[in-house]
């Protein structure tokens, strides 16, 4: 599915919306689609490729 090197996060992964966007619409629609079928939301919530939203958690410094 990912073309990009490295490879980005697959869906299931802790760090999962790191991966390249693919499709933006964060300025006119409030979401983008992610190369590993994530769809990120502008409020922080973030939908599976299987349905399940799922909060985005915070990078710790």
């Amino acid at each position: 599915m990912c073309n990009h090197s490295p490879d980005c996060p697959a869906a299931d992964a802790t760090d999962c919306v790191a991966a390249h966007v693919v499709s933006d619409h964060l300025h006119d629609q409030g979401w983008c689609r992610l190369c590993n079928g994530i769809v990120l939301f502008d409020d922080g919530h973030y939908l599976t490729p299987d349905g399940h939203d799922e909060v985005v958690v915070p990078l710790s410094a």
